[in-house]
């Protein structure tokens, strides 16, 4: 195939270096400079340090249309504040288009309590809905899949024709990828699990334990349900890669940016300097808010998710909000919206 990756971050240039030994793989990259630095060290020193990139991978800048041209799939490996407008561009492209963004985008026009932020497919069916569209998701650090490690994503979309893409393009020895139409689901777990694993960084920040790792885990698994559930995603999907499998990698795993910002935080840092530490995006920040909002207007309970915003504003120090989560009156345990 001939693939066209939007965007030279680490996860795009992750996708990139798996599928170039298979296929004709162009990374675009917005910034010319960074696109010359990579292309003359064959190295994405800035997000995957130590990592040769393949010599059959081009990485070019400058006009995308051009860099695009006879592209039998293109994939926008962008933060989540990118996509409205990369797919803007994309209007009139016939080849499938996939995004790797997992998150909400901030509301339009945030003095409006009616003003819900989109998940991409939204976004998608709000400004380009003639293109055939899709996510590719699922529990996926950039650094293990551009070093070869075993990895199991998840294709979603409505178009079997962007599913089967997906799967042509990136399944391999080492990378699994699975086809899913339930869209909604998947992109639902893809973004609460990033605020949840601020709750989870939180957690063992405090030196809460194992069991509290635990239950905050499952009943943040519990939350993202009846927030898919409310959005017309299906529960099965939430038992698969793009809900618990993603939820347990970014909650527990040392390489999750958004389970960093919760350890700082639980450290004493203060919000801006746990996010300028990262040297990433953490979409978990900037997400949650969203989220929450979402849930209040959908009239789904997510006590975790609205404790870390209350922390991410400010309103509850650390402890205060693990002791706004253990002490809430008790509830039957159910996933029910």
């Amino acid at each position: 195939m001939k693939i066209c990756v939007h965007g030279a971050g680490a996860w795009g240039t992750a996708l990139a270096v798996n599928a170039a030994g298979r296929h004709e793989v162009t990374l675009w990259a917005r910034d010319a400079a960074q696109a010359e630095a990579i292309a003359k060290a064959r190295e994405n020193v800035r997000y995957l340090p130590g990592l040769a990139l393949p010599p059959a991978l081009t990485v070019r800048a400058g006009d995308l249309h051009q860099a695009r041209a006879g592209a039998e799939l293109v994939v926008v490996a962008t933060p989540m504040a990118a996509l409205r407008q990369q797919l803007i561009a994309l209007r009139g492209t016939t080849a499938p288009v996939a995004w790797l963004c997992k998150g909400v985008e901030p509301a339009l026009d945030a003095s409006s309590p009616a003003s819900y932020g989109l998940l991409a497919h939204e976004i998608w069916g709000q400004v380009a809905p003639e293109l055939m569209a899709g996510v590719l998701s699922g529990p996926s650090f950039a650094q293990e899949v551009a070093e070869g490690r075993p990895t199991a994503l998840v294709a979603a979309s409505p178009h079997a024709a962007v599913r089967d893409a997906l799967v042509e393009a990136f399944h391999g020895p080492a990378l699994r990828v699975y086809a899913n139409d339930d869209i909604v689901g998947v992109e639902v777990g893809g973004a609460v699990k990033n605020v949840l694993a601020i709750a989870t960084g939180l957690c063992d920040g405090l030196a809460l334990g194992l069991n509290a790792r635990a239950a905050l885990i499952t009943r943040g698994l519990a939350e993202m349900t009846r927030f898919g559930l409310a959005l017309g995603a299906r529960a099965e999907t939430f038992m698969g890669l793009s809900g618990l499998g993603d939820l347990v990698l970014t909650a527990t795993g040392d390489l999750s940016r958004n389970r960093k910002v919760g350890l700082l935080l639980a450290q004493g840092h203060t919000l801006a300097q746990a996010v300028a530490s990262l040297g990433h995006v953490a979409e978990g920040v900037y997400c949650a808010r969203t989220v929450v909002q979402r849930a209040r207007g959908l009239g789904v309970e997510m006590p975790i998710a609205e404790g870390v915003v209350a922390l991410l504003d400010g309103r509850l120090s650390p402890q205060e909000a693990v002791a706004s989560l253990t002490g809430r009156d008790p509830v039957p345990e159910s996933v029910r919206p």
